[in-house]
């Protein structure tokens, strides 16, 4: 069997090549990034290493790389003949890749390929799949249109593992967290035929991707920037911090809350749940930088991002969420000169009331709320 994966980076490459491979699949890896596509090629083989106490080596074996921007024709000849795509890009990317895999399944079609084939894009985003289908589909005609509502399905992902940022003499290879986990909605699934061992097929994936999203990113990015606002660089030094830990401790008890209350997940589980994302983060055999995991803060402050959402469920369920209040203030503060985002941020906030950049980043309506995080920056 044969995958064709968008995005040759650490995740794609750690992560869900990592899983492709162990269900038989060979993978081609389709990226930009010269210097690894070239290593792709050239090798067909590539090292992953579980950042723990063993440090277990994996080989992963049977890729190759496509330059996309090089030879688009051979990206679309992948995509005609794969057995599973799936992307590993970025949610700002994924429209930018939506005509090669249009193309790809416009030529599966005149080729007379019946074959069912699931499209799973594994971002950080709700519902990544079904956004991908809309950008492919303007890019389809009525034939092609209606071929993807008979074979191909873009069943949405949640995904997580913790791929740090890192750099080693071997462009290839990669360190990742232990713990993975990759959740598919069965109900969007065409590909029956196909079900990948460590990945986990339900029904409703919603209440899933918001535990994840709502404890694991926003607990991430809490250490982040509540690590950056105590001056610290990495997050194993921000967690090791009481001030630090006792804030996500204070935010994921909020969105946990949220979660029990929306979802009814088992307090008890719950609560594990959340020990093991902080056993995650403080793991000493992953050097991550607060830099990586703040990037972006103008994204992460969207109206149905990692904050901004809890914040509003949680006041419209009569719930707490003054922590989530106090982190989203502090990414207000946050200045990366190295960042795109928090460089157009502060420059906002400086032509700006903290009110008016507030309503314009978040979306939000609620007067209240935003008096709350303009207070909460020391701004009036």
């Amino acid at each position: 069997m044969k995958a064709t994966h968008f995005g040759a980076g650490n995740i794609g490459r750690g992560f869900i090549g990592e899983i492709l491979y162990q269900n038989g699949f060979s993978i081609d890896f389709v990226d930009i990034n010269e210097t690894i596509i070239d290593a792709l090629k050239e090798r067909n083989s590539y090292e992953i290493e579980l950042a723990a106490a063993e440090k277990k080596h994996i080989k992963v074996e049977q890729v190759t790389g496509i330059n996309n921007q090089k030879d688009p024709e051979a990206v679309i000849a992948s995509v005609a003949t794969s057995d599973i795509v799936t992307t590993a890009i970025g949610p700002n990317i994924l429209p930018f890749i939506a005509e090669l895999i249009a193309k790809g399944i416009q030529k599966r079609r005149l080729e007379g390929n019946d074959t069912p084939l699931d499209v799973i894009a594994c971002e950080n985003m709700i519902g990544g799949s079904q956004f991908l289908l809309n950008k492919v589909r303007e890019f389809l005609n009525e034939e092609d249109l209606s071929y993807v509502d008979d074979f191909i399905g873009f069943p949405n992902a949640a995904v997580d593992r913790i791929v740090p940022m890192q750099q080693h003499d071997d462009p290839l290879f990669v360190s990742v967290e232990p713990f993975c986990e990759w959740l598919v909605d069965d109900t969007q699934s065409k590909a029956k035929q196909i079900r990948l061992d460590n990945v986990g097929y339900v029904s409703d994936l919603t209440p899933y991707i918001e535990r994840k999203l709502f404890s694991v990113n926003t607990g991430h990015a809490t250490t982040a920037y509540t690590g950056n606002y105590y001056g610290y660089t990495t997050i194993g030094k921000a967690i090791a911090d009481d001030k630090v830990l006792n804030q996500l401790k204070a935010v994921l008890q909020e969105t946990g809350n949220l979660l029990i209350a929306k979802w009814d997940f088992a307090r008890s589980q719950h609560e594990q749940y959340i020990q093991k994302i902080i056993e995650r983060f403080k793991n000493p055999y992953i050097s991550d930088d607060v830099s990586r995991v703040a990037r972006t803060p103008i994204r992460k402050l969207g109206y149905d991002e990692r904050f901004i959402r809890p914040i509003r469920e949680a006041k419209e369920r009569g719930l707490a969420y003054q922590s989530l209040v106090n982190v989203v203030a502090m990414i207000l503060q946050y200045d990366d000169p190295n960042d795109e985002e928090s460089v157009r941020l502060q420059k906002m906030l400086k032509e700006k009331s903290v009110a008016d950049v507030i309503y314009e980043v978040t979306g939000l309506s609620d007067a209240s709320i935003v008096d709350e995080i303009v207070e909460k920056t020391g701004e009036n």
